[in-house]
């Protein structure tokens, strides 16, 4: 694993980024734990059994630059959401990187990542042909996630907004905008697209992405090439 994250490094056609959902945010008036930085205390609900929304922070962490970009999402962690943010963060970034023949993701084998799951196979086979690079996904198995560089931004913005009352989304994104990770702030968005649980991909459909989802001989589970073509 370490191995072929430092040769996407070494390679000046390859990329690297680090990907992971982070655990839902209530939004709403409620105790979060921490410290305010306020003189005076500020008032929350006393339970948490009620709330307006539920946030579900998808995030994206460019190794070469430390730059982190943050998906806020509104429906459920599904393997169509967070296609469609490595979708849109591609479509933000690839002017910058129009000579990468490849892209390395280290993620860990969430429910709606994991390398089985069929519409993520079908989803990330279609993004690889859509954007024409080779696409390597490798996987941090479990009780190691911790080892996915991403793991520490996401400390990082729980110690930052530890203490603050997230009542509405929109407070949700200040606080997220304004935390730094490494000196860079983040680049944050905001999802509204309603995404419905539970969609597979069976017989014949699936067999048609299987050529170009291809698994190491050695870490079948762990190490996946997709190829383009």
């Amino acid at each position: 694993m370490f191995q072929h994250n430092q040769a996407s490094d070494d390679n000046p056609n390859s990329l690297r980024v680090s990907i992971d959902t982070k655990a839902k945010v209530k939004i709403g008036n409620l105790s979060r734990g921490g410290k305010a930085r306020t003189l005076e205390a500020k008032q929350a609900d006393d339970h948490d059994t009620e709330w307006q929304n539920v946030l579900v922070p998808f995030g994206i962490l460019n190794t070469q630059t430390d730059q982190l970009s943050i998906y806020l999402g509104q429906s459920a962690e599904t393997s169509d959401f967070i296609v469609d943010c490595l979708a849109a963060w591609w479509s933000d970034n690839q002017p910058h990187y129009s000579h990468l023949d490849e892209l390395v993701i280290d993620l860990d084998g969430g429910s709606a990542t994991r390398s089985n799951r069929t519409q993520f196979i079908k989803r990330m086979v279609e993004l690889s042909q859509t954007i024409g690079l080779t696409i390597r996904l490798i996987y941090y198995p479990p009780y190691h996630s911790k080892y996915n560089p991403i793991e520490r931004c996401w400390a990082a913005l729980e110690n930052y907004w530890n203490g603050a009352i997230l009542d509405s989304v929109e407070v949700a994104l200040h606080w997220a905008s304004n935390m730094s990770w490494k000196g860079v702030a983040p680049i944050v968005h905001r999802v509204e697209t309603t995404y419905a649980k539970g969609i597979k991909v069976l017989g014949a459909a699936l067999e048609q992405y299987q050529p170009f989802w291809q698994r190491s001989e050695t870490l079948p589970k762990w190490d996946i090439t997709i190829v383009p073509a």
